[in-house]
């Protein structure tokens, strides 16, 4: 009797082991990324009327039923997704991984990148997605769709990195640049939802399919969406207020100070290019989406805490936001939405190199990243149009942007002279408006 006795709790021992020990190998890497974002997905559904597909301007439009899926990026419940997922939409339902459905409001959008941030009322905080980075991606590593594939909620599929920086052409008004090539299954519906890493990190929102072809997706990579979010949410054009930093990552902690806009509250309180920005708001900052998060929601006249290192010495200031006012000389606009500085050039010299240009702007700076540099233009390059307009003064760059804003005119072909020859592209500005 004793020897029984003894004997049962030690076998129970062993089965509970046994299990413990077999669900723990059950929980994988995929499982854990999984388990630490599904709550940061949501899904998107509403209704919108379409044109004919033969686009006859006599064809009646109908109504269909569009889904697709989001990312909470800010934890008072602005969410990232794509564009074409909520354009048109009227009242956009967002479902939460609980099941919870609530209304969403269209708060920033650009069509060019097809992105686009809403945002819902949002109870208590929401579990915010966490960022990775793109820019060391590796072809063949293992990355994790998850989203509304088909209406079917969460849907979570694996794959690999096929390829990187691909150009697709969905339409003939829509075209993504530089995207990841993937071979997990991106459906219908998993449009705006996260491709995710082995570690659960963000490193891309899922964009596209290519239809009729299996295991062919695509994604706009992190760090290039990370840039389109930041104007989308930034305080100046979402709450009309200004503050004057821009930032850059440090690579250790916290953010360095990359350039202070003259007059602005930043400068008023004598932050400088070189210092370090490593909370605003009492919140770490890595971005600068972090900075425009952070300040995000106070007016006018608000002050906001930043703990800054300057000279080696750590204080912490108090900024005080200021009502944007859109004082850009031309010159400064061309400089930020085109990322190029340029100067007059005589008709008598543009004519010299091809007699039938008027005249042109010589290209004395090209900012690193910036449109003009993603196109290819460079120092000594001469600027002779932008769409059907020739450009011989800033003036001529200035209205061409403000008409490309008015009638959504999209990418810009520009032209260049490059010595003799007469080069051509595509350039959108990177000021990113509604």
């Amino acid at each position: 009797m004793r020897c029984t006795w003894f004997v049962l709790p030690i076998v129970a021992v062993l089965v509970s082991a046994s299990a413990a020990a077999t669900e723990d190998s059950r929980r994988t890497s995929i499982v854990q990324a999984i388990e630490s974002t599904r709550d940061c997905v949501v899904n998107i559904h509403g209704q919108k009327m379409v044109s004919s597909p033969d686009d006859d301007p006599g064809g009646e439009a109908r109504r269909v039923n569009g889904m697709g899926t989001g990312v909470v990026i800010d934890s008072r419940g602005y969410i990232l997704t794509n564009y074409h997922v909520v354009e048109g939409v009227r009242r956009i339902e967002v479902t939460m991984a609980s099941g919870k459905t609530t209304n969403a409001t269209l708060v920033s959008h650009d069509p060019r990148t097809d992105l686009a941030v809403i945002k819902i009322v949002a109870d208590i905080p929401l579990p915010v997605i966490t960022v990775g980075i793109s820019s060391d991606l590796m072809i063949g590593e293992t990355v994790l769709a998850l989203g509304n594939a088909y209406g079917y909620e969460h849907t979570v599929t694996r794959g690999i990195i096929s390829a990187l920086h691909r150009s697709v052409e969905v339409s003939r008004t829509q075209q993504y640049d530089d995207l990841i090539q993937t071979d997990a299954s991106i459906n219908p519906g998993n449009s705006g939802g996260p491709l995710l890493n082995i570690n659960g990190e963000m490193i891309g929102i899922n964009v596209a399919v290519r239809a009729g072809a299996q295991g062919i997706g695509f994604a706009i990579p992190i760090d290039r969406t990370l840039d389109i979010v930041t104007a989308l949410l930034s305080v100046e054009r979402i709450d009309k207020t200004c503050h004057g930093i821009v930032a850059k990552p440090s690579g250790t902690q916290g953010l360095v100070v990359e350039t202070i806009q003259p007059e602005s509250p930043a400068d008023s309180l004598g932050i400088q290019p070189g210092d370090r920005i490593t909370h605003v708001g009492g919140l770490p900052v890595k971005s600068q989406l972090d900075i425009e998060r952070a300040m995000l929601g106070h007016k006018a006249g608000d002050t906001v805490s930043l703990n800054i290192s300057q000279s080696g010495n750590e204080k912490t200031v108090e900024l005080a936001l200021q009502t944007h006012r859109e004082t850009l000389t031309a010159e400064d606009r061309c400089w930020q939405e085109l990322g190029l500085r340029v100067d007059f050039l005589p008709t008598a010299k543009v004519q010299k190199l091809q007699s039938r240009y008027r005249g042109g702007l010589l290209v004395k700076n090209v900012r690193s990243n910036g449109p003009a540099s993603e196109q290819g233009i460079r120092e000594g390059d001469i600027l002779v149009g932008l769409h059907v307009w020739e450009t011989i003064s800033c003036d001529n760059v200035t209205y061409v942007l403000d008409k490309a804003q008015e009638d959504n005119l999209g990418p810009l072909k520009f032209y260049v002279l490059r010595g003799r020859e007469t080069l051509f592209g595509h350039l959108t500005s990177d000021t990113v408006r509604r």
